[in-house]
């Protein structure tokens, strides 16, 4: 009889900690580093990046979402130079700059 009791309080902390854990979770639908689809605005940052640099060896390192604009992380060719772009969820784009220390370039 007592090891239905200890069963019983073993499931009941197992149930309550999963119920803990899983307001843990946090969706990020469209964040491709999520491995999910590119965003419009991380699509619209590749594109817009691809034509300043004239390089369509381009890869997505990383975003941040803001209401107020997205930051994208770029990297462009072989060596992934790292470029900075804020797209929008219009498909436009802006503040299109290279992260690499233009001196040695």
């Amino acid at each position: 009889m007592s090891i239905s009791v200890m069963t019983v309080r073993h499931l009941a902390v197992v149930g309550f900690s999963a119920a803990l854990l899983s307001g843990c979770v946090e969706e990020s639908a469209g964040n491709a580093s999520s491995g999910g689809i590119p965003s419009v605005a991380e699509q619209a940052c590749l594109r817009d990046v691809t034509g300043v640099t004239n390089n369509a060896d381009v890869v997505l390192l990383g975003s941040t979402f803001s209401q107020a604009g997205t930051e994208v992380i770029v990297g462009v060719g072989p060596q992934r130079a790292r470029w900075s772009c804020i797209g929008y969820s219009d498909g436009t784009t802006a503040g299109i700059t290279s992260l690499t220390n233009e001196g040695t370039l």
